[in-house]
């Protein structure tokens, strides 16, 4: 069972140590095609902070014969069947970031022995809170950021890839944009959460893995943002 209390803002908080999900939409659908439990780190008005610990199963898509997304060229990646598979997280765990009705979430990576690799800012629909977690759509494109403050643009061929599939329309595609220009601004001031510390933040030791569950792509009984 989650823990978690209404405040008075009306909107059901987690507690420190829940597990929820974390899914993504198929794009132009309605079917979850990515499912990561995860465990809550900070839930206020102002963040919603969680932690995929390594090792985490999950669910991913796949192109319809199994072959990985990634692998399928450019040209027929979002035009072929797929499917998802039930998977484990590879590597080091990841801290994901996100403020309400903000159009992208911030991942921290980190190597091997915890030496902090990178920001990602990833383009998302804002994303829409329910009982058992938070839902969202990839929007293609994302944003690295390195410790020195540097950036550069991320699967800029894959947005394009995905416009031309008809995926998203002009206007989405220019809003997609113009919310990537907005994050490198804050980027650029070094702005909330880049300059909180979290690079130096640690997953509490007690905490267990969460557990993938059988209806992980059940439909939300009540969703907000």
């Amino acid at each position: 069972m989650n823990e978690h209390g209404r405040t008075a803002d009306g909107v059901e908080r987690w507690a420190p140590g829940s597990h929820i999900l974390w899914r993504y939409r198929e794009n132009g659908g309605d079917q979850i095609h990515i499912c990561r439990p995860v465990t809550v780190v900070r839930d206020t008005a102002d963040l919603l902070a969680v932690w995929m610990a390594p090792g985490t199963e999950c669910v991913r898509p796949v192109l319809a014969d199994g072959t990985p997304v990634h692998h399928e060229p450019l040209a027929t990646r979002y035009t072929k069947p797929r499917a998802v598979v039930r998977d484990r997280w590879h590597g080091a765990g990841v801290l994901k970031l996100a403020r309400p009705g903000a159009p992208w979430s911030v991942w921290l990576f980190w190597e091997q022995g915890w030496r902090f690799k990178n920001f990602y800012v990833n383009l998302e629909e804002p994303l829409a809170r329910w009982s058992g977690g938070v839902d969202s759509e990839d929007h293609f494109l994302d944003i690295s950021v390195q410790p020195d403050h540097s950036w550069h643009w991320r699967d800029e061929d894959e947005f394009a890839e995905a416009r031309r599939a008809g995926l998203m329309d002009a206007g989405q595609a220019r809003a997609v944009r113009e919310a990537g220009r907005a994050a490198i601004e804050v980027v650029r001031a070094w702005g909330s959460p880049f300059c909180d510390g979290w690079p130096q933040w640690r997953p509490d030791p007690a905490w267990r893995r969460p557990v993938l569950p059988e209806d992980w792509d059940r439909t939300p009984a009540r969703v907000s943002t």
